[in-house]
């Protein structure tokens, strides 16, 4: 256990939303998986309702400070820009002066938005201040305002940043300052390592499925076209588990439709957002990353090797530091319907491919629970704390 004076440290982290997003879902269970330290959460007010921090444990106290954060606010012209960084001003002054701010011995900013206010808020203050980077830093992945915000104020305020691989951190070395902490830490993505049940070489390939919030560059509408290719009129099911959070209702709709009009309407479950992932997964053969620009990581591609699914990805990005093609996973080149078509009836035909690919994705090195990933937390924790003395 970490402790500064004879007591815990104390650490307030930030977020903008309440939505079941990656980010979000990744700190809920680093904070379920009891780290040592003392957690303070911090948010905008939000709307009345459930709530992903609803699953946050009664032991971590929950503060609001400022006003809401509306999702793409930093979008839509230069009206709604300046309506962004005012919004951002009085964020950041709401949380420089809130109790749980000025009790911190570090302050950690889940999501590039709170990371934005954070900064601005530690500006004119020594403490501690840690970014989660778990976007590429780049302006397709960011927005060009959240990008400037990114490089120019929050990257060269940041004591620490924790990257959810190298290549996300790689996109963020040019703006750090020299002395900040730089870690690649793999999101907390609800693991059970060791415990996978792999797939066999003498059952047949029943259902293809994709975890990721639906959203268009997440790749749902490529998988549902390669699905299509591959297996229409089989007896072979494709699932797609994740809400639609962030305004993604009619993209969810247009893949209802498109399912109807290539003739698989009947073998596709559109799930929602589903919260016992390994539960799911253990019903599925195949499991599949498609995003449709490079993903920093994919938290799903870490569910998927350690519930030894047989890991399609996107040859591009963070899963590529994960997923060796052809040893515990086929990558497939991007935006390419026609090879994911084609990976999807390959591992159709080889199911002796099917299980070995099984068994070494349930073997993948590296493999973090929750628990391991609060301890790699902590442990840049003390490094930026040591840094600072």
């Amino acid at each position: 256990m970490s402790t500064i004076g004879g007591r815990r440290l104390r650490v307030l982290h930030l977020d903008h939303t309440d939505a079941a997003g990656g980010a979000e879902l990744a700190l809920v269970r680093m904070l379920q998986a009891r780290p040592d330290w003392a957690a303070v959460l911090q948010t905008p007010p939000l709307d009345p309702g459930p709530g992903v921090w609803d699953a946050v444990p009664p032991r971590v106290p929950r503060r609001t400070a400022g006003i809401r954060q509306p999702a793409g606010a930093s979008s839509g012209g230069a009206l709604a820009a300046a309506g962004f960084g005012a919004r951002l001003a009085v964020q950041a002054l709401a949380v420089r002066t809130s109790a749980a701010f000025r009790s911190a011995d570090l302050v950690d900013a889940n999501t590039a938005r709170s990371a934005a206010y954070g900064a601005l808020a530690a500006r004119l203050t020594r403490g501690p201040f840690v970014v989660h980077l778990r976007d590429l830093v780049e302006p397709e992945a960011l927005g060009a305002a959240g990008h400037a915000l990114m490089t120019r104020i929050v990257l060269p305020r940041a004591d620490g940043v924790i990257a959810n691989s190298r290549a996300t951190l790689e996109t963020a070395r040019l703006f750090l300052r020299s002395d900040a902490v730089a870690e690649v830490v793999p999101s907390a993505s609800g693991l059970t390592v060791g415990a996978a049940l792999l797939v066999r070489s003498d059952a047949p390939l029943r259902a293809v499925g994709m975890v990721a919030r639906i959203d268009p560059w997440k790749g749902q509408a490529e998988l549902l076209e390669a699905f299509a290719r591959a297996f229409a009129g089989r007896d072979i099911r494709l699932q797609l588990a994740g809400g639609a959070p962030f305004g993604h209702e009619p993209y969810l709709a247009a893949l209802r439709r498109r399912a109807d009009e290539l003739g698989v309407g009947g073998q596709v479950d559109l799930l929602g957002h589903v919260d016992d992932v390994p539960r799911l997964l253990d019903g599925w053969d195949v499991a599949v990353q498609y995003s449709t620009r490079a993903e920093p990581l994919g938290q799903n591609v870490l569910q998927y090797l350690a519930a030894g699914r047989v890991v399609v990805a996107a040859d591009e990005g963070g899963p590529t530091e994960w997923v060796t093609d052809g040893v515990n996973g086929l990558r497939v080149p991007p935006r390419d319907v026609d090879a994911l078509a084609g990976a999807l009836r390959r591992l159709d035909q080889d199911a002796t491919l099917r299980a070995r690919l099984s068994g070494a994705a349930a073997a993948t090195p590296g493999l973090l629970d929750d628990l391991a990933v609060a301890r790699a937390h902590l442990e840049v924790y003390e490094r930026v704390l040591a840094a600072r003395r």
